[in-house]
Parts: C-alpha cells; structure tokens; sequence
C-alpha cells in the first residue's frame, strides 16, 4: 500500500514539472518586440539621417539642362553613343575615395551624402552649364540579413533610406529561435568595422546609431538557447506534452485502482 502511494505522487510531481516545463518554453519576454513602449506613447524622429558614399560603391550620374548639346559630354552610355534608349556609364568610388567624370575629372565623393554630391556637382558644373539638374543614385545599396530569420539573404534597397526593423520585415521576421535582445549589425566604412548590438524588446532601438542601415551592412540574428541545445531540446515542447498525456493517462489509471 505504501509503495503504491508513494507511486502516485511520484507521478503527480511528473505531472506538475511536466506542466510547468511546456507553459515555460515559450516566454512573451524574449519574443515581443518594444516592451518598453507605453500606451499612447509618442516618439518624434528627428534623425536626418542620409547614407554616405564610401570606397567601392557604384554610383549613377545623370545631368540634365535645357540645352541637350552642351550636357551631352556628361552624360556616357555604354556602348558609345547618347541614345537614351542605352545604360548611362556607372562610376565606382576608388580606394582614393575618387571618381573618375568626364570632363571634370577627378571628383572626390567618399563620406558626401547624395544631397551634398549634387551640391558639388552643381558647382563643378556652373562653369560650363546653365542651370544644371543632377540626378545622383547609389546603385550598391544592399544589406543582408543572416542567422534565425525565416528568409536569409542579401536584399536590394531601392531607395536611400532604410531601417533595421524594414531590413528585418524584408526577410520575413525573425523566427521563434531568434534572439530577440541582441541583434548584431556589422557596418564597414572604408576597411573599418563597427558592431554594433540592439535590443528589439526596447523601444531605445529608435536612438541607435544603426537604426538607419547604410549600404552592405549585415544584420545577424543570434539563436536563442532553445536553437543552442541539442535536437531533443529543440523539440522539447512536443516532446513535453507527448510526455505529459502519458503521465495524465498513467496518473489517472493508477489513481482509480483500488
């Protein structure tokens, strides 16, 4: 009789740590986003940030003016020619930090944004151009995004601007392994790299400096310590609750007899 009794609560403790472990695999603390945000809270964005060129970026230069003959020299198609049907002539920032523009020369570009460029261009230009319109592109803009995402890989950016969290959307989200408090973005500015760490569960990931991602910055989403274990822990959850209906199904038919 005792050992009997001593069975049921032995399978009664299974029971209830069993129960514990499948409601505790899961905690809204390491999966939902800006936890620090409070209800009608406003935050007002202020950054003017704008990406800067840097060394091996391919940029596109388009000049325009009321006077189609005397722009025609800045404007280079591949394959000879000024037929607008054609690709314009791409220039990539040298290690110097230089491009190489008909006419005008050796222009330096590395650390300008597109609006400060344009702004040089235009002054380059006064001197043979009334007027002149100039239409600047980073053609190289892309970011990746590895590790517990549902859609890793390198993405283009169309236009200048992005955030991590569109970064992020772009690659379907994070998914339930992914370490939320700890997002890592790698930034290299001409053979220098930052890392830089974020924490999607705080609404301070607004103020980061990586917030704005510039371009070939690489985002990586670290495993959680569900991913870190081994398979049998991985599939934990499954593997509790299969275990927790056997011990329900046993406790039940043990606690009956007799």
């Amino acid at each position: 009789m005792n050992n009997l009794i001593s069975t049921k609560r032995y399978l009664l403790i299974l029971l209830f740590t069993s129960s514990l472990f499948v409601t505790s695999c899961v905690s809204k603390k390491d999966v939902v986003y800006f936890q620090t945000a409070k209800d009608f809270e406003t935050i007002v964005d202020t950054d003017t940030f704008a990406p800067k060129f840097k060394v091996n970026d391919i940029v596109s230069i388009f000049v325009s003016t009321f006077d189609l003959e005397a722009v025609k020299p800045f404007n280079l198609y591949k394959g000879g020619g000024d037929n607008q049907s054609r690709e314009l002539v791409d220039y990539l920032i040298d290690i110097d930090g230089n491009i190489d523009y008909p006419v005008l020369g050796k222009i330096k570009l590395l650390g300008l944004t597109v609006e400060e460029a344009k702004e040089l261009f235009k002054e380059k230009l006064s001197v043979y151009l009334n007027d002149p319109i100039i239409n600047i592109r980073i053609l190289n803009f892309r970011i990746s995004v590895l590790g517990q995402v549902n859609a890793p890989g390198r993405y283009e950016v169309s236009g200048e601007r992005i955030t991590l969290l569109e970064a992020i959307a772009m690659a379907g989200d994070l998914d339930i392994k992914g370490q939320r408090k700890n997002i890592l973005v790698i930034r290299d500015f001409n053979g220098t790299k930052t890392y830089t760490r974020v924490d999607l569960t705080n609404k301070e990931l607004f103020n980061s400096p990586v917030y704005y991602l510039t371009q070939n910055d690489i985002i990586y989403i670290e495993p959680n310590k569900s991913a870190k274990s081994d398979s049998f822990l991985d599939g934990r959850v499954s593997t509790a609750i299969s275990i927790g209906s056997i011990l329900v199904t046993s406790a039940i038919i043990l606690l009956t007899r007799n």
